[in-house]
């Protein structure tokens, strides 16, 4: 059984950075590309980021391109999306997502955390 868990979300103030994590466990090829989706309320969930296996691939949302940057490790089952030069945009609510290949789309993904709330303030 899939288990994501994240963790890290903060309120922050625009321009700040904030790092979260999502904790993977009973993950095997069903976790081969990790990914980061953002919802905030009244919106739909919307690709952010995400990151195969072996860490050669990377994949961002123009919006976020230059200013989120995300890592993971595998040895400790972990993936970080590191966030700078925030913006009150940014404001959502963070899911971690697993599956076996790569999609910008949420429906694609059969795992998720429950999601850590990442708060940007003017």
């Amino acid at each position: 059984q899939v288990q994501l868990v994240e963790s890290g979300g903060a309120l922050v103030q625009a321009g700040g950075s904030l790092r979260v994590s999502c904790a993977a466990s009973g993950c095997t090829f069903r976790c081969y590309v990790m990914g980061w989706f953002r919802q905030a309320p009244g919106k739909e969930r919307e690709f952010v980021a995400a990151i195969n296996w072996s860490a050669g691939r990377t994949y961002y949302a123009d919006p976020v391109k230059g200013r989120f940057a995300i890592s993971r490790d595998n040895a400790k089952n972990t993936v970080y999306l590191q966030m700078n030069a925030l913006k009150p945009e940014d404001t959502a609510l963070y899911y971690c997502a697993a599956d076996e290949r790569y999609s910008p789309n949420y429906a694609a993904y059969d795992f998720w955390g429950q999601g850590t709330q990442v708060t940007v303030s003017s």
